[in-house]
């Protein structure tokens, strides 16, 4: 029987997680004397996928323990690990009902952080009850201000660790007090424990090494976004009170009632495939509005009036939006895609669009003002995009605003005029 029935674990990045986690789920395959069916959850469905297939099967297949391996499925949202004996890890998608249906010996529900609510522990919860040995395990980095479900748990497990009470809840954080500064190497010297305590490469063990060097740390930390770097590597949260990527003042200025794109306006569509919302923006090349959704679906919206279906709609390709794409355009509706290149370029024009007051918004979403006010940059190249994991907010209304501006904003090439000729 596990001693703890959860275990919480909220630690900086590249600290070895990725190997925990796969022990953990090991150590119930050879150790427990019957079947286990363990199921392990990231974020999406993608993540999930990718850690199972891409990290832990090569792991194990190098490992003494691959003759007990017996299949691995590839398919499709049902990605699984087969152990000889029948036990097995399979991915669990983060919805709600996911879980339902079926027993849990194992959950794990990694990269926290990014969960809003409690709909994948809630998935979880109901099919371990039952099961007199089970065990729940919630791994994650520091999160921010929208990570409402990670911010229950630090607390109940803060309180559990400072109270000692010894049942229930097993509680390891390391992090960086927030009254340390995190740039400071000898303070992470403190709290990092992956991190070698002497410069160059680690030679502390022949058999062991630190897997973070103090110059790959520093360097990392440094071409960072700040507040990203502070919540990555010193596990520190993010509660909105830093800098903001586009400042207050510069946002209220765009503001205008006025502003109306007008019938000719073309459309942005942005999805954000985790929480399950979209957006849809118009613009004229100068004034933008996020347009009410309906409480419809992206492709029930454009069907409601044929006049939608005439107008063109800007998507990022290499976003979630593409396969939403695909199902306008079989409904004829021109989509136009954008590459990581264009976005990125779309992205630098609205922030400079906002800092030079070029573009009129229509005070219509309380949304579109939380992504701002939230947004955090993801460098491309030497220019950015609006990072979807590490902004407090959904960005998808100003990742709409932002294709649909960008795609009229265009300005005509200079006329030349030869005088006298």
């Amino acid at each position: 029987m596990p001693f703890y029935g959860e275990v919480d674990l909220i630690v900086m990045r590249q600290q070895g997680k990725t190997t925990i986690e796969l022990s953990a789920l090991l150590d119930r395959f050879v150790s427990w004397g019957h079947r286990q069916r363990c199921v392990y959850s990231a974020q999406t469905g993608g993540d999930a996928r990718k850690k199972l297939l891409e990290d832990w099967e090569p792991a194990i297949k190098a490992s003494p323990l691959s003759p007990l391996m017996a299949k691995v499925s590839r398919a499709n949202g049902n990605e699984s690990v087969q152990w000889r004996g029948g036990s097995f890890v399979e991915t669990m998608a983060s919805l709600a009902a996911s879980g339902h249906g079926f027993s849990v010996d194992f959950g794990m529900i990694d990269e926290a952080w990014k969960d809003q609510d409690d709909r994948r522990e809630q998935a979880l919860d109901p099919a371990m009850l039952t099961i007199p040995d089970s065990q729940k395990w919630v791994v994650s980095t520091a999160g921010n201000a929208s990570s409402t479900y990670l911010r229950r748990k630090v607390e109940a497990g803060r309180a559990a660790a400072s109270e000692d009470r010894g049942s229930g809840i097993c509680y390891i954080e390391y992090s960086v007090p927030d009254d340390e500064d995190p740039f400071d190497l000898d303070v992470m010297l403190n709290y990092m424990p992956a991190l070698c305590p002497t410069p160059g490469p680690c030679d502390c063990s022949p058999e062991w090494r630190h897997t973070v060097t103090q110059e790959a740390l520093m360097t990392r930390m440094q071409g960072m976004e700040p507040s990203e770097a502070k919540r990555a590597y010193g596990n520190q949260w993010i509660d909105g009170g830093g800098e903001r990527v586009i400042p207050a003042d510069l946002w209220d200025a765009a503001q205008d009632p006025s502003a109306d794109p007008g019938a000719q306006a073309t459309f942005a569509l942005d999805v954000d495939s985790v929480r399950g919302t979209w957006s849809i923006a118009a613009s004229d090349g100068v004034s933008v509005e996020v347009l009410p959704t309906e409480g419809l679906q992206p492709v029930e919206w454009f069907s409601a009036k044929e006049s939608r279906k005439r107008r063109p709609v800007v998507v990022d390709d290499s976003g979630p939006a593409s396969s939403t794409a695909d199902d306008l355009e079989a409904m004829r509706v021109k989509v136009v895609r954008r590459s990581r290149t264009e976005v990125a370029n779309d992205c630098d024009r609205m922030f400079r669009a906002i800092a030079d007051g070029n573009v009129k918004v229509r005070p219509s979403s309380q949304e579109l003002d939380d992504a701002v006010a939230g947004v955090a940059k993801k460098p491309v190249g030497e220019r950015f995009v609006w990072s979807r994991s590490t902004s407090a907010s959904c960005v998808t209304p100003l990742m709409a605003i932002t294709l649909a501006f960008s795609s009229r904003d265009k300005k005509p090439e200079p006329r030349i005029r030869v005088l006298g000729a």
